[in-house]
This record gives structure tokens, sequence and C-alpha cells, in this order.
């Protein structure tokens, strides 16, 4: 159809939405193109505003690195890399779930480290850690031989790719669960620490006042066939910025308790913490994501 005024725009854009040949993709372009037009139209968008959304589009694709992914940061920063998850998991978003975000921090290949073993793998200063986790299915039942990678930042706040000073995979590890479901492990704990604020996330972050932080959290990717792979954080119940997660990441579920101990123990001096938790893992198929980074 020809177009003669701003009325016209959208219709003609639908009709030809309507005939993408795959039903899904149709059904999500129809969306996008309604919403979207609705939007311009709602805010009446300048187009002096829409070239600087044309151009933040392209600087956010030119911040892509090896080690960083700004499209990642970008998406949780306005809850929409939350609002997906919960959505896709938690009998559709109804009930609490363990899924959480996969954050831009992830990478494939860590080290595989024996039960009781440690993370730390360069001089990381900070009170030690023990974590004593479970794997369990949505009936509480023992999952045998569950893949787990586990990755968190320094107590300085930083991951190690993010970081000279730290080696090689740092905090990073792979256990499998025994035939209690169980993976155990020392590491150091992390602090809450704020997202890059040197691109356009952080310039967002700004114009809005908000700050940049994301509470203290341990990162879990569990695999095992026959379950849909679970993408987990577990934060500290004490933060400060629990209710203000930058990237919305913060649910109930995922809320754990960082036990402070002031008695020397034979293998680590006070204090040291202890986390005990349990991943509940949902039937379905095991797809691994892309990993954000290298």
């Amino acid at each position: 159809m020809l177009i003669a005024r701003q009325q016209d725009v959208t219709p003609a854009v639908l009709d030809v939405m309507a005939r993408t040949r795959d039903p899904r993709l149709r059904e999500i372009m129809t969306s996008l193109i309604t919403h979207l037009h609705g939007f311009v139209r709602d805010v009446r968008l300048t187009e002096a505003e829409f070239r600087d959304a044309t151009a933040i589009l392209n600087e956010i694709g030119a911040l892509a690195s090896d080690t960083h992914n700004e499209f990642v940061l970008m998406a949780g920063s306005l809850g929409v890399s939350s609002l997906v998850c919960l959505l896709n998991n938690g009998d559709n978003g109804n009930t609490e779930t363990s899924q959480s975000l996969l954050g831009p921090f992830w990478r494939l290949n860590a080290p595989r480290v024996e039960n009781g073993g440690t993370i730390v793998r360069s001089d990381t200063p900070g009170n030690p850690l023990f974590v004593n986790a479970r794997v369990v299915d949505g009936a509480g039942r023992p999952i045998v031989g569950a893949e787990v990678d586990v990755w968190h930042a320094s107590p300085v706040g930083l991951y190690e790719n993010q970081d000279p000073e730290q080696a090689e995979m740092n905090l990073r590890g792979k256990f499998t669960t025994d035939d209690e479901g169980r993976f155990w492990f020392r590491s150091v704990k992390m602090i809450g620490y704020p997202v890059p604020t040197d691109g356009v996330v952080g310039r967002l972050l700004a114009a809005q006042g908000r700050h940049p932080m994301r509470p203290a959290h341990l990162h879990a990717l569990i695999v095992k066939p026959g379950f849909k792979v679970l993408i987990s954080q577990v934060y500290d119940a004490n933060d400060p910025h629990l209710a203000s997660d930058v990237q919305f990441g913060v649910t109930k579920a995922l809320l754990g308790d960082f036990v402070r101990h002031d008695d020397p123990r034979p293998d680590a001096p006070a204090p040291w913490y202890a986390l005990d938790y349990t991943y509940v893992m949902e039937t379905g198929e095991a797809v691994l994501p892309r990993p954000p980074i290298k």
C-alpha cells in the first residue's frame, strides 16, 4: 500500500510482516512493530532523538569485545534479562525458581576441580568461603552426576578477565555432584561491585540518577541431561543493594546466608564464611547458552 499519512505507516509494515512464513517469527515481528510504533507515537519521538538512538545502538555494538558485552549489560539494566528468565522458568513465571541471569562474565572451559578443592588460583586476599551445595529435582530428589560451573568476582569486585592481577580462570571451577547431589568447594568471600560504567550503560545510569551496584553473588551453571540448564546466582542476604540491584536480578528464592564464623578452623583463619544452598532443576531439554565472552 502507498503511504500518505503517519497513520498509514503501521498498517503498511504489519501487512508485510503478515507474509512472514515462519509462524513464530511472524508473531514476534507483528507484536514488535505494533509496540514499537506505539512507543514512537506515545512519546512523539523527535528526529534528533531517533538519530541519537541509532547512534547508541551502533556504539553498543562497537563496545563488544572478547571480554565485554554491552548488549547483555544494557538488557539487564532495563530489566529485560530478568523478565525473560522469570517468564520462561518456574512454571512460566508463576512459581519461585532457582533460575537467574547468566550475566556477561561466564566463560567456557573452566578448570575441573574435585569436590572439596579450591577455585582460588592466585593470591586473592579475602575471607575464606566454604560452599556446600546440593542439586535436586522438583521433588527434592538428588541429581547425581550434574556438571556444575561456578564463578564469582574477587574481594575487590572484579572478575579475573577484568583484572590483570588475577590468574587465568581464577575463582572459576567445574564440579560434578556426588551420589547425594552434593558439591562443595573453597573460595574467598566476594563483595558487591559496580557494573562497567565507561559506556552507554554508564551514561544511562548517570542520566537516571541510578547507582551501578550489583549485590555480592555466586554464579552457577548446572547441566544434566533430562533437565533444563540451570543458570543461577545466589545473593548474600545481607548485602545493602538487594532491593536496588542495577540488573534487577535478585529474587527471594536466590537469597543465601553467608554465615560468618569467628572461631578459626584447622584449614582457615577467622573470620571465615559458609554458604549452604540447594539448587532446584526443572525437567526439560539441556541447551547450553552462548558464552557472552571468551
